[in-house]
């Protein structure tokens, strides 16, 4: 005799909400450890990250700490909607505060975020966002394990690379 099993895995708004609040804290406390941006602007990027977030238009959030233009760390948090298999943790990022500091924040979005979905979205952010084209791979770095966040179907892995 055989057996099947599938499962749905559901989020809300408030889950979406109790994801990026652990995000925000990571976020600001890089702004504070490393003195690169005030904590006001990482509440703000993080303000954006939720707007977006609740709308289904993020896809993943990227950071990276510079130090005189040479990439000292950085850390990615992926949306995960199917994140049932995951198990939370508390947030935590302490970046060190080195010389001439810089902090570069790139959000990738999903295909939702068409151009209807931008002007839709255009007075809600706090942010006037632009394209970029940097690179994200953070191969002259290591990938260490990170953390995840999660509340029901929802979740952000976190993965941290440093030197």
């Amino acid at each position: 005799m055989s057996q099947t099993y599938t499962s749905s895995e559901t989020y809300s708004v408030t889950d979406v909400e109790v994801v990026v609040r652990r995000v925000k804290a990571d976020l600001i406390m890089i702004a504070s450890s490393t003195g690169a941006v005030s904590e006001e602007t990482a509440k703000e990027w993080a303000h954006d990250v939720e707007i977006l977030a609740k709308n289904g238009y993020l896809k993943m959030v990227d950071l990276t700490l510079f130090s005189n233009d040479v990439e000292y760390m950085a850390t990615q948090f992926k949306v995960n909607t199917e994140s049932g298999e995951l198990t939370t943790s508390r947030p935590g990022a302490m970046w060190p505060r080195l010389p001439n500091p810089y902090l570069r924040i790139v959000l990738s979005y999903t295909a939702a975020y068409d151009a209807a979905a931008k002007e839709k979205m255009r007075d809600r952010l706090m942010i006037g966002w632009t394209p970029t084209n940097a690179d994200t791979s953070h191969s002259t770095l290591t990938s260490d394990s990170g953390r995840d966040y999660v509340s029901n179907g929802y979740g952000m892995q976190r993965k941290d690379f440093s030197r």
